[in-house]
């Protein structure tokens, strides 16, 4: 099975080795203690802390599981700075057909955030912006209809 590759900035994978960390080394253990505590109470089988506590402990475990497989298929996101195309690392500053003034950055799918301004490659908008040069138009369909956005800027 091939495995897909994910996007993300040097800041993203230090959150991701971050939260890995903790996961492993204190969630995990927290988690053991209290099933511990909780098997001290006695039938297991009507024993809802006990209950509890092995269902966040599949949670981590799986958590842990997506992070690894996500760190082991991390591409680091270059971005040299004023790019004449856009690419994943991108970020671009653009303009509606209304006039309002825009900027995201094209980040991989595990970052987006585009309360932040940070829009995923894989989504529709940054697909659409991915591979276009300054002064360039792209026009994002929608369940309402057309966008279109000018690129200004390519930072």
């Amino acid at each position: 099975m091939t495995e897909k590759q994910t996007f993300i900035t040097e800041e993203g994978l230090e959150k991701v080795r971050a939260e890995l960390g903790d996961l492993k080394n204190n969630k995990r253990k927290e988690i053991a203690g209290r099933i511990q505590e909780a098997k001290e109470l006695g039938d297991l089988s009507e024993n809802a802390e006990y209950q509890d506590a092995k269902e966040e402990q599949g949670f981590i475990e799986g958590r842990i599981l997506e992070l690894e497989e996500l760190v082991r298929n991390v591409q680091i996101i270059q971005n040299d700075g004023g790019g004449q195309i856009v690419t994943v690392g991108s970020t671009i500053k653009i303009e509606d057909q209304i006039g309002k003034k825009l900027e995201y950055t094209i980040v991989g799918s595990s970052e987006a955030d585009p309360i932040k301004g940070k829009i995923s490659n894989e989504s529709p908008l940054g697909k659409t912006f991915l591979g276009k040069k300054s002064g360039d138009s792209a026009t994002v369909e929608t369940p309402s209809g057309s966008l279109i956005f000018k690129i200004k800027e390519i930072i």
